[in-house]
């Protein structure tokens, strides 16, 4: 409904109130899914033309020729042979050699860069593509199910999968047998990782633990190594100050597209919403408001809101909040803890998105 809303202690800033994220049921088509699985806004205008390769690393330059290469290898008829089999034939022949590269390197040397440019560069029609986290793997799975999951992706040409991870054995086992499927279907695939827990400190996880962890796939991958300055000891970006809860609220009001929503709620719906629609229930939304930011209470919440902040840093959609400033949002033991890369990874992006968010605020 349209009519002047007053925020307390103010004068009406706005014809229309904020959304509401909590409100949101969103029902995802199997058919967007698969189609939205593509590499994210911030990555749309990347190509191999577009990364700078540090002279100083051979290795960087070599990758791109490569993976150029392989790209205009998988051009033509689909790698089952479509058309050639015989007519007996019930299973498509599994193709011979390496339909892999697995991108091994360190922070911040540019793998999803190139496994974005790799899915661009690919002459085949976006509908035969599919780029996508390892996450949005596992959710697409639970969404469609293992074998609908199969025949949908089995007639693509490629799979991007950035951010391979192996720090939960059940999803590694599941997304070894979904890409083993796909696999004797013909379709390449491209997979960058992360680390293993015990091995996080790290900061890249190397060719030969990623090829052991998935085992009867590790014939498939070329491992593509990608030198580059290591940041695995840069700390976490300091998180601005929260703001207030009038100055939110005020901003949420004042921000076309924004939504307004107190943080302990919003964590109460994710459990509602599957989040493989996550996405979906950003869809529209100019600016995330949220108030009262407090601990993630548990672990499964803390996943989930991994999955948003993802979801939310691909879409550069800001972030502004009152209450705990975002790098207090993990307990000690949830940072020390085997998923403890995750969360980093959604401190340091929520972080990012809550300095975008410092221009809604009136001065």
């Amino acid at each position: 409904m349209s009519s002047s809303t007053a925020v307390p202690g103010q004068s009406p800033i706005a014809e229309t109130a904020p959304l509401s994220l909590c409100v949101r049921e969103p029902h995802v088509p199997a058919d967007r899914l698969v189609a939205e699985m593509v590499p994210p806004p911030r990555f749309d205008s990347v190509r191999f033309e577009t990364y700078v390769p540090d002279p100083n690393q051979p290795s960087q330059t070599e990758a791109v020729t490569v993976l150029a290469e392989f790209a205009a290898g998988l051009g033509g008829a689909h790698a089952t042979g479509a058309g050639k089999r015989k007519w007996f034939s019930k299973k498509p022949v599994a193709p011979t050699g390496p339909r892999g590269v697995y991108l091994d390197g360190g922070y911040g040397v540019g793998k999803t860069h190139l496994l974005a440019s790799l899915w661009h560069a690919t002459p085949a029609a976006p509908s035969l593509k599919a780029f996508g986290t390892f996450v949005e793997l596992t959710n697409l799975v639970g969404a469609l199910g293992f074998q609908q999951t199969v025949r949908t992706l089995s007639g693509h040409r490629l799979l991007c999968i950035d951010e391979f991870e192996l720090d939960d054995p059940g999803d590694t086992v599941l997304v070894s047998s979904l890409l083993s499927r796909l696999v004797e279907a013909g379709v390449a695939l491209a997979a960058t990782s992360n680390t293993l827990p015990g091995k996080l400190g790290e900061g890249r996880f190397a060719a030969a633990d990623f090829l052991r962890e998935i085992q009867g796939l590790s014939s498939h991958f070329r491992p593509l190594r990608i030198d580059g300055e290591d940041y695995r000891h840069r700390g976490l970006p300091e998180a601005p100050p929260p703001y207030s809860d009038e100055q939110v609220t005020a901003a949420a009001y004042a921000a076309p597209g924004a939504s307004l929503d107190d943080f302990p709620g919003l964590l109460d719906h994710l459990a509602r919403v599957h989040p493989s629609r996550y996405g979906a229930l950003t869809d529209g939304i100019s600016a995330v408001c949220l108030t009262d930011v407090q601990p993630v209470p548990d672990q499964s919440t803390a996943l989930r809101l991994v999955v948003l902040a993802d979801r939310l840093y691909d879409r550069e959609v800001p972030v502004l909040a009152s209450g705990l400033p975002f790098d207090r949002l993990f307990s000690e033991e949830m940072l020390n803890g085997g998923y403890r890369k995750k969360y980093f990874r959604a401190i340091s992006r929520l972080t990012a998105l809550a300095r975008d968010a410092k221009g809604l605020v009136a001065q």
